[in-house]
């Protein structure tokens, strides 16, 4: 008998005493029993508590950069494993096309917020959001807000059409955030989880209690959870609805459900055009990657009245030139079958129920399709989960049913309209959904739609002949976007960048001096303590370096002459500069005025140090604005400051941020910005050092 798939709960792995009640998870092509699932005797409380406190101390005493950095390692874990994790997956009938999707798209997620991390977030524990507000005359009293992370687990429930990646894009920022993951797959594909967490597990990088996973049931999940805690779902609406009425006062309960997601050919994309052919392609994508199994995936072809003929035999072309519906581990398929017998079933009782509302099959059947098995014969398969492509027509495309009733495999409704406003209204009937695509050359078109359906979608593509080759695809979400969408769609928001692990932070307004904002934020505040004087702080290395370090610039006065030497050694010859009538009438000048650029440069020369050091280099300026004009006769010196140090965990130098601030011979500020440079860790060994 198989063995009960196990779970990793406190640090190890736990099977049940008792298996007798276990459920049989089965292949989908031939009906043999892959796995046994039980959580019966799990402490689940146990092991939410194992992650409030050895998952939140373990993640605590790492930074952003630091988190960022083992995301990598996990992700170069599950890249050496990949094939073993396609093969896997063809047991739950994904080809390798469609691991694509599942494996590479959640190794990819790893990767993707290992970069993210490292670029846009500070190598600390606490991220600021916003620039300071002044709440007092006198710069004494500030405001600021920031984010911390929340000291609970993160629950993350998912949905059995992709177990890498459906679970990885919660887990990614969910851990750089710091937060604690408890994994609860769906029984139908929780051994492909089971095998990714183990090779984690295995390669001995996560970090105490940071990953948990049960493999079965957890029906007393939501009595054990309270504030501080989150819960990430994917699956029915229905579902998500009775758990939210479950969750408890201050749990995050947020969801990705069904959707009736839409796909429009704009009036401009005929039959002949390079669009028609990018939207049947994608259709045909849609129809048969996860064999449709995909929250994602089309379920409403939008199309101008009088090309449903032409669309549905390109697509039936595309199909019996590229589909190959069978066994994912004999040669040649391409399409494989659904999840389960019980999907397969639940399929075709919507395609009845969307018959029974006046739909008529345009492509496609409803019998047991002729397949190739694992041994490279052809035949039926009677435990197998099989369902060919089909397309159900509507005459009436305002038929309630097509808009809420979704048909979880490779199943999609046709349906006409003869005005952009009515494409627009037909999109807008699903209730809400996770995207919509576009297929439209013209940029009227999607103006008019996005206007009209943007607040119905929480994703819009828009496909053209110049991103055809190059777009990811109507149902391929990427790390760096939203992904979710409003109303029937959940009104969840994964995903998103950075967005997505501030999901798992609380933003707080903090106030107080800017000494005490400064130690708080790692951030230097003006009228925080500065150092000014002393060794020059581009002679200091990240190891001396301190936040404060400062150099008071001496004066220079900018003359007529200079002005106009800039001007025409640069070419900017503009008014301002050059004519003093001219600038004189200008509401903004009191006359000919130094170029801003000029100003930048002379502050350079000012502040900087020129020998070799450990500043590396000046890789840009940011945030500059220039506030006072400057005019012939006037002077101008500069104060740089050290405003926040960032190391970078795998490399000899960090950036650090200096505030700069030129002011004029009245003390008024000429212009504001921060300079940033690298900056080695330590001190470079002496030359007569090296050469020995």
């Amino acid at each position: 008998m198989v063995d009960v798939l196990p779970s990793y709960v406190r640090d190890t792995w736990w099977q049940p005493a008792d298996d007798r009640d276990a459920a049989v998870v089965r292949d989908s092509s031939t009906g043999e029993t892959v796995a046994r699932v039980s959580t019966a005797g799990l402490d689940l409380a146990g092991a939410l508590d194992h992650a409030r406190t050895v998952g939140q101390r373990s993640l605590g005493a790492l930074t952003f950069h630091q988190r960022a950095v083992l995301l990598k390692k996990f992700a170069v874990t599950l890249t050496a494993s990949k094939q073993e994790l396609y093969d896997l997956s063809k047991k739950a009938g994904s080809t390798e096309r469609d691991s694509l999707n599942d494996v590479d798209g959640g190794i990819g997620v790893l990767f993707t917020y290992s970069s993210k991390g490292r670029r846009e977030l500070p190598n600390a524990t606490v991220y600021v959001d916003g620039p300071a507000e002044p709440l007092s005359k006198d710069g004494t009293f500030l405001g600021r807000h920031v984010f911390t992370r929340l000291p609970g687990v993160a629950v993350q429930i998912n949905a059995f059409n992709f177990p890498m990646w459906g679970a990885l894009e919660k887990f990614a920022p969910a851990f750089l955030a710091g937060v604690p993951t408890l994994v609860k797959p769906a029984t139908p594909t929780g051994y492909i989880a089971e095998a990714w967490v183990r090779m984690l597990v295995e390669a001995g990088d996560l970090p105490a209690g940071s990953l948990q996973l049960v493999s079965g049931g957890v029906p007393d999940l939501f009595d054990h959870l309270g504030l501080g805690d989150l819960v990430g779902f994917t699956g029915s609406a229905s579902t998500a609805e009775r758990l939210r009425a479950k969750a408890a006062y201050g749990v995050r309960f947020t969801s990705e459900t069904d959707s009736i997601n839409a796909s429009v050919l704009g009036p401009d994309a005929t039959p002949e055009t390079p669009e028609f052919d990018a939207y049947v392609k994608q259709l045909l994508v849609e129809l048969t990657t996860k064999a449709g199994q995909k929250c994602t995936a089309i379920r409403r072809a939008i199309v101008p009245v009088g090309t449903v003929d032409a669309l549905v035999e390109a697509l039936r072309a595309k199909i019996d030139e590229r589909v190959v519906l069978g066994d994912p581990r004999a040669e040649g398929v391409t399409m494989g079958p659904l999840v389960s017998l019980d999907q397969r079933d639940e399929v075709l009782g919507q395609v009845e129920r969307l018959q029974d509302a006046g739909g008529t099959l345009l492509l496609g059947s409803t019998a047991a399709p002729e397949i190739v098995r694992e041994d490279g014969s052809r035949g039926d398969a009677p435990d197998g989960a099989f369902v060919a492509p089909i397309l159900v027509g509507f005459a009436d495309a305002t038929t309630a049913a097509v808009h809420d009733t979704e048909a979880f495999g490779p199943v999609a409704s046709v349906l006409t309209y003869r005005t952009v406003a009515e494409a627009a209204d037909l999109v807008d009937l699903g209730g809400g959904s996770l995207v919509t695509s576009v297929a439209t050359n013209d940029p009227g078109v999607a103006v008019e739609l996005l206007s009209r359906i943007g607040a119905f979608n929480g994703r819009v593509l828009f496909l053209s002949r110049e991103n055809a080759r190059t777009s990811t695809g109507h149902g391929a979400p990427v790390p760096h976007l939203v992904h979710g969408g409003p109303g029937r769609a959940g009104g969840g928001e994964e995903l998103g960048g950075i967005r997505a692990v501030l999901h798992h932070m609380q933003r707080t307004a903090v106030q107080g001096s800017p000494e005490m904002l400064t130690a708080l934020t790692g951030v230097w505040h003006e009228g925080a303590r500065s150092e000014p004087g002393g060794r020059h702080p581009f002679r200091k290395s990240l190891v001396d370096l301190r936040i404060g370090d400062q150099v008071v610039s001496a004066s220079r006065e900018v003359s007529l002459d200079d002005i106009e030497t800039f001007a025409h050694f640069t070419g900017d010859t503009f008014y301002a500069h050059m004519d003093e009538a001219a600038a004189a009438a200008n509401p903004f000048f009191p006359g000919r005025v130094a170029h801003g650029y000029l100003l930048v440069s002379w502050a350079a020369g000012l502040f900087v140090d020129p020998d070799p050091g450990p500043v590396l280099a000046n890789y840009g300026l940011e945030n500059l604005r220039f506030i006072t004009p400057v005019s012939p006769d006037d002077e101008i010196r500069v104060v740089l400051t050290a405003k926040q140090i960032t190391p970078r965990e795998t490399d000899e130098y960090g950036e650090v941020r200096w505030d700069a601030v030129i002011r004029n011979q009245r003390d008024e500020v000429v212009a504001t910005y921060d300079v940033l440079t690298l900056v080695a860790k330590t001190d470079a060994p002496a030359a007569e050092e090296t050469a020995a």
